[in-house]
């Protein structure tokens, strides 16, 4: 079993995520690092570990879990080299068995983890009342200022999901939207006119771990050996994104990748084999990469383990996260939208989000590069007027921090306006 990870070269990785990054706010006399620290100071007491020093590196590195977090226990390791003969049936009915210690030990809140949200927002609000400020312009989250962006992905598991892919794809065109399909290269054959016609229909391709076993994180040796044709099938592909399966991470690891995202983390989910929760509906850097964690439960787990027969909890999560002018990014399974209703559920989904708009709908690599543009814009100010000229799409949106809210109400406190 692999040592856990050190704790600095953890920090290293999740650096770039600076509340200068963050918040990109529009002010002749910037916030300096120091009054950024004592902001944050003030405001961590809302993160479940008050871990000022460690900042971004704790919460979204997952450390409240332990040192050993991103490590499968000696049974589910060993549940593993089982899977492939056990019984699909009996697979589900031990997920379901274990569900209910799965909550009973989860530390953070499902489907909704509010806290680093409001930990954004309220050491902004202590920053303001520093400089003795109201209120304050910054750069809007998502192009056009659109209240949450929206992001669909699919993760292909066997042969049965990917003769159902056109079928998804389908039922998405018809209603104006598009998703990246993430295929597990060493699994199943797939047709690479496949890969083709997705993609000039305005669809992404994805890799989906290498053999979809749950044993590419048994080891950094196993892991190291596997990365490297995982990197031939994404330049193969010609893919920018990646997911692994079951969830199994790494952030360290992961570095050894050829990609421009990840997406195998998630805001808040108990009922993954490495449970767990960056707690941001919103991008991150990590390392060399950016990291776009899954914010609303899977299908699998809202169908199948939860039961559930409608998007009831999909769209409880999408108020919430566009409360916060977060991320919705959603992440299903052709395998199992095969079910009698599931297709059902999804396309209710998609014809609410449809009918209520005010979303940025993007492929998750367009997400990616706008999150690491918008993090590296420097926005000029001539004449009293701040250019965005450069960044298409920025918008400048004013926030006016209440003392008695302090920012936390944000559905009552953002005033959108071009600059």
């Amino acid at each position: 079993m692999a040592p856990p990870t050190h704790p600095e070269s953890m920090a290293a990785l999740y650096a770039a995520n600076t509340p200068d990054s963050f918040w990109k706010l529009l002010l002749e006399s910037p916030i300096s690092p120091e009054e950024w620290d004592t902001a944050s100071r003030a405001a961590a007491a809302l993160l479940p570990q008050a871990d000022h020093a460690s900042g971004a590196a704790a919460v979204l590195g997952e450390t409240i879990f332990g040192p050993r977090r991103w490590q499968l226990s000696r049974k589910k390791r060993l549940y593993y080299q089982m899977k492939p003969f056990l019984p699909r049936p009996l697979g589900i009915f031990l997920r379901k068995g274990y569900r209910q210690m799965q909550e009973q030990q989860f530390a953070l809140g499902w489907p909704v983890e509010d806290r680093y949200a409001r930990f954004h927002y309220q050491y902004l609000a202590q920053a303001l009342r520093q400089r003795g400020l109201r209120e304050v312009s910054y750069l809007h989250f998502w192009p056009d200022a659109h209240r949450f962006a929206l992001v669909l992905t699919h993760d292909v598991e066997e042969a049965a999901g990917c003769a159902f892919v056109e079928e998804v794809a389908r039922l998405e065109e018809t209603l104006g939207f598009r998703s990246a399909f993430n295929f597990v290269p060493e699994r199943y054959p797939i047709d690479p006119g496949l890969f083709s016609s997705l993609r000039q229909r305005g669809f992404e391709v994805g890799v989906h771990g290498l053999k979809h076993d749950g044993k590419l994180f048994f080891s950094r040796r196993v892991f190291e050996q596997r990365a490297a044709k995982i990197n031939h099938y994404i330049r193969a592909w010609e893919a920018v994104g990646f997911r692994a399966p079951h969830m199994h991470r790494n952030a360290e690891w992961l570095q050894a990748l050829d990609i421009e995202y990840d997406s195998s983390f998630f805001d808040t989910d108990p009922y993954e084999p490495m449970p767990g929760g960056t707690m941001s509906i919103w991008p991150f850097v990590l390392g060399a990469f950016v990291e776009m964690p899954y914010t609303l439960p899977q299908d699998h787990t809202l169908m199948t383990i939860l039961g559930e027969r409608s998007a009831r909890l999909w769209l409880k999560k999408v108020d919430f996260i566009e409360q916060w002018r977060g991320m919705a990014l959603v992440n299903t399974h052709p395998d199992y939208l095969r079910a009698r209703g599931h297709l059902d559920i999804y396309q209710q989904f998609l014809t609410t989000l449809k009918e209520r708009g005010n979303y940025w709908h993007a492929l998750p690599g367009d997400v990616a590069r706008w999150w690491q543009q918008r993090r590296q814009f420097q926005a000029q100010s001539v004449g009293g007027q701040w250019n965005l000229d450069d960044l298409p799409g920025a918008v400048a949106s004013r926030l006016v921090a209440e003392e008695e809210t302090s920012l936390l109400a944000a559905r009552n406190l953002t005033q959108e306006m071009r600059v």
